[in-house]
């Protein structure tokens, strides 16, 4: 939070909070609390109504869940979610603005809140906080004119039980405030002589706001020496922004190597590498690395179209750089004019797996799923 708005939380305005939650499915005014069914119903047979009777929910295998369903203009400022690590990779989070048909969101659910790889790492950014063990929290504000929906969908063979909150305001002024898009892409591996497309072909006025990258080594020796690149409005073979450098882009340098340790993590407010996994000598053969910038306080503006992509480079002899074919699964976030953008096809399941060894299997067996 910055000082203008610490400033603002005394401002009064004549707006209302309202969340959705399994024990109030539609944000009613005094509706929390009154479930007489639900996943906590036998825990709570002593105590009766209003004792945690419909704390989450479960999901069947192939269905889509609505988490939240808005009318009228408003505000998402806050989602809570969890779930068991193994559905992390399998569920599909989405969002669409003002009744349009096709999601501004579809995003991997562990991918939006920085947790790409299905193994937990903190996070302690602006706008995405992940707690122990798998407490899921989004800040980014995502304003609407006329309703909002967000869903999950079950890519999995099995059940999903989900505890969640959105928080949301209604009755402000929205009308000049633009929609939150995300969009997930991954090149696996990544073909050669090619770079990875995190934005392409988005047309419009707005802003870049962030990217998380689940980026995953498929070769020896260091593998970010790769540019990033915004193409704004009419650049076209060239763009205007160029980076210098993967980790640099990320705001870390030399390699994120602190000499003695390595690969360190760390998370800042606006950039961080919540996530380096190492090695095992066994199943986990190859170095994954989860990534975070956000553009908060340095948007990147354009007028009419934007196209993002950035390079895979390592070394090779006499200090040439080696193009890579690394495992790159980007989550790439913008600020637009309009509810609805180009975007890519939706992913499958197999799209969406991760191979990390026998530990990213599920189990398939009939444990029922534990409370958070």
């Amino acid at each position: 939070m910055t000082i203008g708005d610490l400033d603002s939380l005394s401002r009064l305005r004549q707006v209302q909070t309202r969340s959705i939650s399994p024990e109030n499915f539609d944000g009613a005014v005094g509706g929390g609390g009154r479930a007489t069914e639900g996943t906590g119903a036998e825990c709570a047979r002593d105590l009766g109504s209003g004792w945690k009777i419909s704390p989450s929910v479960d999901i069947a295998a192939g269905e889509t869940f609505e988490l939240a369903s808005i009318a009228g203009a408003g505000k998402i400022q806050h989602i809570w979610i969890t779930t068991h690590t193994d559905n992390w990779r399998t569920l599909l989070f989405r969002a669409f603005w003002d009744g349009a048909t096709e999601p501004a969101i579809e995003v991997p659910y562990g991918d939006f809140f920085c947790n790409g790889w299905g193994r937990f790492a903190q996070v302690n950014s602006q706008v995405i906080a992940a707690n122990p063990h798998g407490g899921f929290n989004s800040y980014w504000p995502m304003p609407f004119r006329s309703g909002a929906r967000l869903t999950l969908e079950n890519l999995s063979p099995v059940p999903v039980r989900v505890y969640y909150q959105v928080t949301y305001e209604i009755g402000g002024d929205y009308s000049h405030d633009a929609y939150l898009h995300a969009q997930w892409r991954r090149s696996n591996p990544l073909e050669h002589l090619k770079t990875h497309v995190l934005v392409d072909g988005v047309e419009g006025t707005g802003q870049y706001v962030g990217t998380y990258i689940a980026w995953g080594s498929n070769s020896s020796g260091w593998w970010g020496e790769g540019e990033i690149k915004f193409y704004l409005d009419s650049d076209d073979e060239y763009p205007t922004i160029c980076g210098t450098g993967t980790e640099d882009y990320f705001g870390g340098a030399w390699n994120f190597d602190v000499p003695g340790k390595g690969y360190t993590e760390f998370s800042t407010p606006y950039l961080g590498m919540p996530q380096v996994i190492r090695p095992d000598g066994l199943y986990d053969s190859q170095q994954r690395f989860g990534m975070y910038r956000w553009h908060l306080a340095d948007p990147i503006r354009f007028s009419q179209r934007l196209h993002v992509d950035i390079q895979a480079l390592g070394w090779r002899s006499g200090w040439r750089y080696l193009p890579l074919r690394d495992d790159i699964a980007s989550t790439s976030l913008f600020y637009l004019d309009r509810p609805t953008a180009r975007r890519p096809k939706t992913p499958s399941a197999d799209d969406l797996e991760v191979h990390l060894g026998s530990e990213a299997v599920p189990d398939l067996g009939a444990t029922p799923p534990r409370m958070p």
